[in-house]
């Protein structure tokens, strides 16, 4: 972590660019630590908040049309063989198509901010065979919620950005939690409902 907070100094801009575009196709990139830190560097006059939020932008849409265009291309192909170099597991990419199937598109959009989700959203997508027009309507605004948010919250607390970082990743697993208990109770009652009428 150490290394990737300097290397970030280091590197600035094209650093962020790098890192979230290698995050948001699976590698081992703790993406919103870096993105709160880049606040902090913004808070600490480093940075600024325009080119870091473009910065880190354009990594997302990279990392995340990537993956759209393997899963379009590859298929379920790409997660069989070559899964495991991106921590990516084929019952992960069930998973996440089940919630694809509960939530719709909207998944695109609030993917990025459930762990463990972001990664797969754009690759089930692409799987799905997807209108690229659509995927992009969804899940390039999440991107730029996504971007802002967490590039703001390390503005905002400065110094404190460490625990910032803590805090948030805690409240994120509460709250991934509850949109997945609420996804599964829209679902049974929609479920419920379709089979009622079609008697």
């Amino acid at each position: 972590m150490e290394s990737l907070l300097a290397w970030l100094t280091q590197y600035g801009y094209a650093g962020l660019f790098g890192l979230l575009l290698l995050g948001i196709l699976g590698l081992p990139v703790p993406d919103e630590t870096l993105l709160v830190f880049c606040g902090y560097l913004i808070y600490r006059g480093r940075l600024n908040f325009f080119g870091a939020f473009i910065s880190g932008f354009a990594g997302s849409l990279c990392g995340i049309t990537l993956s759209y265009y393997l899963g379009l291309r590859f298929g379920r192909t790409v997660i069989d063989r070559y899964g495991r170099y991106l921590r990516i597991r084929p019952h992960d990419v069930d998973r996440v198509s089940l919630w694809f199937q509960r939530i719709g598109y909207w998944l695109l959009t609030i993917g990025y901010f459930v762990p463990g989700v972001r990664h797969f959203t754009a690759l089930v997508a692409g799987m799905s065979r997807l209108n690229f027009r659509t995927f992009a309507c969804f899940a390039y605004p999440g991107a730029a919620i996504w971007v802002a948010l967490f590039l703001t919250l390390g503005q905002i607390f400065g110094e404190r950005w460490e625990n910032t970082s803590k805090e948030v990743h805690r409240y994120t697993i509460i709250v991934t939690l509850v949109l997945a208990a609420l996804a599964a109770m829209v679902w049974g009652v929609r479920s419920a409902r379709a089979k009622w009428f079609s008697r």
